[in-house]
C-alpha cells in the first residue's frame, strides 16, 4: 500500500469557460456530469490550506478558465500569506481579465502560467479559441509584463502554449519569435483531436514535437502522448472545485469519493478506491468498475501495450526530473527578467 501525505495538489478554481473551442469538453458540455460548473470559493480555499498544512504548492487550473473565478484574487493572497506556491500550468486562455485579478497574480506572486495561444494572429487564433481574441490575450501578456516590472519581480513566470493544427501550423516559427520577445517560453503541444484541423506539414510538426500526432508518437514510443498523467494520482492529486476528488486532470466522467474541504487531503487521496486505482496503473490489479481510471483511454494503452506505471520511487524520481527542469526555466527566465531590468 503506498500512503503519503501529498505536498503538491490540483485544484480546479473554475470550471466554466467563455470560448467555445470545438473538440474541449468543456465547451461541448461532457465535463457536466462529474465535474459540473462551478468556483472554487475564498472560504472552502482558506479551510483546506487551515487544515492541511503539509500542502505547499498547488496548481488551479484545469478544465475551466481560472480568471474567471471572481474570488481568485482571495485565493492567491490566502495562498501567498501561507506562503504557499501557486501555479497555472495546466492553461488559462486570457482573454478575461480584470485589472484587479492581473494586479492580484503578481502582487501575490503567482509562480508559473502556461498561456494557450494557438496561433500567431487573430484571424489563425480564433479558428479553434472561438470567442477568443488574439490581440486581448496579448494585450494582458504586456499588461502582466508591466506589473512585473512594476513589482519588480520575475512572476508569474509565463510560457506560450500552442495546439499545433493544419491550419496554424506555419505560424510556429513566428510564435516563437513573439513568446521570446514578450520574455515567455515556448511549447508546441500535439492536438488530442485527430479530426479537426489534421496537421498537413507532418515534417515541420514532426521537427516542433517529435512526432506528427499523438498515434504517431504512440507508434515511436510506445507510451501514450500524456501518460504522465497517471502520475498525479502519486504526486499531484486532482481535487475538483467542489472538494470531490477526480485522481486526475483528464479524469472528467467519476470520482473517487469523499471531500478534500471536509474529510481532509491525506484521508481522501489514500482512499481504498485511490489505493486501488494506484495498484491498477502499476499493473498489480484488475481493472474495476467503480474505478474512473478504468474508462480512460491512457488506462486502456497501457493495458495493451503493458506500459505500465512504474513503482512510486521510480515516479518520484522521474517527477523530479519533470520539476528540476521547470525550475532550470525559471531560474533563467528570472534572471532574463533581472538583467533586462537592470538595462
Amino acid at each position: 500500500m503506498f500512503s503519503k501525505r501529498p505536498d503538491r495538489i490540483r485544484l480546479e478554481a473554475s470550471s466554466y469557460c467563455q470560448l467555445r473551442c470545438p473538440s474541449c469538453p468543456t465547451a461541448i458540455g461532457t465535463i457536466d456530469a462529474a465535474v459540473g460548473r462551478g468556483f472554487l470559493s475564498a472560504s472552502d480555499f482558506e479551510k483546506l490550506l487551515e487544515k492541511n498544512p503539509f500542502v505547499r504548492e498547488i496548481e488551479l487550473s484545469n478544465y475551466g478558465e481560472i480568471l474567471l473565478n471572481p474570488q481568485l484574487p482571495a485565493i492567491l493572497e490566502a495562498a501567498h500569506s501561507r506562503g504557499v506556491v501557486m501555479r497555472a500550468d495546466n492553461g488559462v486562455n486570457l482573454n478575461s481579465a480584470s485589472e484587479l485579478v492581473l494586479d492580484a497574480i503578481v502582487r501575490y506572486g503567482l509562480r508559473s502560467m502556461t498561456c494557450s495561444v494557438d496561433g500567431a494572429s487573430n484571424e489563425t487564433y480564433k479558428q479553434y479559441r472561438v470567442r477568443g481574441s488574439f490581440d486581448r490575450v496579448i494585450a494582458n501578456i504586456r499588461r502582466l509584463n508591466e506589473l512585473k516590472a512594476q513589482y519588480r519581480s520575475p512572476y508569474p513566470i509565463m510560457t506560450w502554449q500552442f495546439i499545433v493544427f493544419g491550419h496554424n501550423e506555419h505560424e510556429l516559427p513566428v510564435a516563437r519569435g513573439m513568446a521570446e520577445d514578450l520574455g515567455m517560453g515556448f511549447r508546441a503541444k500535439l492536438s488530442w483531436d485527430p479530426d479537426f484541423s489534421p496537421v498537413r506539414d507532418r515534417r515541420l510538426v514532426l521537427q516542433e514535437t517529435g512526432a506528427a500526432s499523438r498515434a504517431d508518437f504512440l507508434a515511436r514510443s510506445g507510451t501514450d502522448y500524456m501518460s504522465g498523467i497517471c502520475h498525479q494520482l502519486w504526486n499531484a492529486p486532482q481535487i475538483n472545485w467542489d472538494g470531490r476528488v477526480l485522481g486526475c486532470c483528464r479524469n472528467f466522467w467519476g470520482e473517487f469519493g469523499g471531500n478534500a474541504f471536509e474529510d481532509g487531503v491525506d484521508a481522501v487521496t489514500n482512499s481504498e478506491r485511490m489505493t486501488y486505482a494506484r495498484a491498477m496503473l502499476e499493473g498489480k490489479q484488475p481493472a474495476r468498475e467503480d474505478i474512473p481510471c478504468t474508462t480512460c483511454e491512457i488506462y486502456h494503452t497501457r493495458q495493451r501495450t503493458g506500459d505500465w506505471v512504474r513503482p512510486p520511487v521510480a515516479g518520484a524520481l522521474r517527477m523530479g526530473k519533470s520539476i528540476y527542469r521547470k525550475l532550470k526555466l525559471e531560474r533563467l527566465l528570472a534572471l532574463r527578467f533581472k538583467e533586462k531590468r537592470n538595462t
